[in-house]
């Protein structure tokens, strides 16, 4: 068993595939393209592990830390490898991270069709808070030439540019 740390280049595909078979409870959005991950690996690469054996990636974690408090994002090892103990060494090892940056918390996120996850959640430490989670995405549209807007930002812009006209708002 080797755990190092996620490589673009090499490992994308090979892990988004990982987390499109993992079952329920891993959910893949925007924030999952080549385009973002790249984002995220400029702010804490050390914190994108990647499990290998026989130099296959079986297992997975994406944590990330603001500073103040961490988060995993997704963890995920392959149905042929689980209850092996992939998963709580790969916690393991972000937690250690995650600590040596000065973290004194962190959180998950259990999906409700997911629930049976939390008893490995337990045996590692975990406890459920009690408290609702909100989000909110984020719309951006790129343009021509680079640059990055919101679609809300877009129908002002218009709407200060063009005066009066209608202006449409795509959500």
């Amino acid at each position: 068993m080797r755990i190092r740390e996620f490589d673009l280049a090499r490992d994308y595909e090979a892990v988004i595939a990982l987390w499109q078979n993992a079952g329920p409870g891993v959910r893949l959005g925007l924030s999952d393209t080549p385009e973002e991950i790249s984002k995220k690996l400029t702010r804490d690469p050390d914190l994108f592990l990647v499990a290998e054996e026989v130099g296959q990636i079986v297992g997975a974690v994406l944590g990330g830390f603001d500073g103040r408090r961490g988060m995993v994002y997704h963890l995920a090892v392959a149905a042929a490898h689980r209850e092996r103990g992939w998963g709580a060494a790969l916690m393991a090892e972000l937690e250690s991270r995650l600590r040596a940056k000065g973290c004194r918390k962190y959180y998950l996120l259990v999906t409700p069709d997911n629930l049976e996850v939390t008893d490995f959640y337990r045996r590692q430490g975990w406890e459920v808070m009690p408290m609702q989670m909100m989000g909110k995405e984020i719309q951006l549209m790129v343009m021509a030439d680079g640059y990055r807007l919101s679609w809300r930002l877009l129908a002002v812009l218009s709407l200060a540019l063009a005066g009066p006209a209608p202006v449409y708002f795509v959500t």
